[in-house]
């Protein structure tokens, strides 16, 4: 049998069940003792002919109700009466039913789609993934998750597969193409410009941070016999023909300076391409940093590194600023909500992948059900759905009570209307 587990409101449902059964059993023994009443008064006071015939309908519907409801859950008074407590003894007819109820109902396509569609699935995880929030959240679980599969495999095995896999492909391909393609894709839009002015940059700051470094240099490559006055002069001069050499090229979109440097990367991917001298340095120089030895290390360290990625990414108290895979989420998530014919594809792709499979499991689902409900002790399962729907069932004999005293009342007001016109 199925050990349940205990309701979490077990206690009030039935101190709310008791106290239901009370007011409908009171109502009727209260119609009783008027029933009594009146039939004892009624040769005195022929009015009470009325409350007599209502209250005495009103206790043949409250009895009724009380049959009928009492033998859904168990034998009214204990007498095994036939097709009584209809829960305990066909609970296994109700689970298959039950489940072949869910099974056509609930699972079936036309009801399945047109919910998932009228949800939009795919809009409501685009506005959940755009928040930065959840990006991170699903970042440091991807994170974590690799994170837990990178100490499972031997670090040998991912150096070897990396070597293999990444590092060998290089070292068998010629590099000056790459190369040349490279300065190609730097010099597209003037981009190598942009970097010259980074660089320009980062001189400037350089020099102004090291200006008592090259006083230094200067005094001591001066002759002893120059003056202290003297290096300063040229200290100064020299520091101040940098800077205005680099103010000069950065201010300057035409610099002179600026063209040699546009035909030097020229230079440099003509070569690459075509010159065969060149093109032999450059493998020359990728193999000596993709020898063996260095290889070892180089797989050994993307390894490493890649690690040391995950730990951050996966670490819950990481406070670090929004890394790639968060960044590339919120745009993935940005560029769904604004395309309404991709949300579209993507909901019909889900639609149509929920459908497969509960085509699939729908069977299983009500089987499932069926042997849950057949696993059910029938006294525990009668007592547990007394407990939840038995509170309003006691509405249902109060109902009856009431109603069956009107019909009494009508029942008895038009036979006595009836016998006066025949009268």
């Amino acid at each position: 049998m199925t050990v349940f587990q205990q309701l979490p409101d077990a206690e009030e449902r039935q101190r709310q069940l008791d106290r239901m059964k009370r007011r409908a059993t009171g109502l009727l023994i209260f119609m009783a003792g008027v029933f009594v009443a009146a039939h004892l008064l009624e040769p005195d006071h022929h009015w009470l002919g009325y409350v007599r015939a209502t209250a005495e309908a009103a206790m043949v519907g409250g009895i009724a109700d009380w049959f009928a409801i009492t033998a859904l859950f168990r034998h009214p008074l204990n007498i095994p009466i036939p097709h009584t407590a209809i829960i305990p003894t066909r609970k296994d007819r109700i689970g298959r039913t039950l489940g072949n109820f869910v099974q056509h109902n609930f699972l079936s396509a036309q009801v399945l789609s047109a919910k998932l569609r009228g949800v939009g699935p795919s809009r409501r995880a685009a506005e959940w993934l755009r928040r930065p929030e959840n990006a991170r959240a699903v970042a440091r679980h991807v994170a974590a998750g690799l994170r837990n599969a990178s100490d499972v495999v031997k670090d040998e095995d991912v150096h070897a597969l990396l070597e293999r896999s990444v590092i060998e492909p290089l070292r068998q391909r010629s590099i000056a193409p790459v190369l040349a393609k490279g300065l190609m894709m730097l010099t597209a839009n003037d981009r190598h410009q942009q970097l010259l002015d980074r660089v320009i940059q980062g001189l400037a700051g350089l020099i102004a941070e090291n200006e008592g470094l090259i006083r230094a240099r200067i005094h001591r490559e001066s002759p002893w016999w120059v003056p202290g006055f003297v290096d300063d002069r040229v200290h100064a001069k020299v520091v101040a023909g940098i800077e205005r050499t680099l103010v000069d090229v950065s201010t300057d979109t035409s610099h002179p300076l600026r063209h040699q440097f546009d035909e030097l990367l020229t230079e440099w991917i003509v070569q690459l391409q075509e010159s065969p001298a060149t093109i032999a340095r450059a493998d020359a120089v990728k193999q000596q940093l993709f020898d063996h030895p260095t290889s070892r290390q180089l797989s050994a360290s993307l390894w490493g590194e890649v690690k040391r990625m995950l730990d951050q990414r996966a670490d819950p108290e990481s406070e670090q600023s929004p890394g790639a895979v968060e960044r590339g989420l919120i745009a993935l998530a940005d560029g769904a909500l604004e395309d309404e014919v991709l949300l579209e594809k993507l909901d019909g792709w889900i639609v149509a992948a929920v459908l497969r499979v509960v085509d699939q499991h729908r069977h299983e689902v009500g089987g499932l059900i069926e042997h849950t409900v057949s696993g059910w002790d029938p006294g525990e399962t009668s007592r547990r759905l007394e407990l939840v729907v038995g509170r309003d069932l006691q509405f249902v004999r109060i109902n009856g009570t009431l109603v069956g005293g009107l019909v009494g009342l009508l029942l008895y007001t038009a036979a006595q209307l009836a016998g006066r016109g025949g009268l």
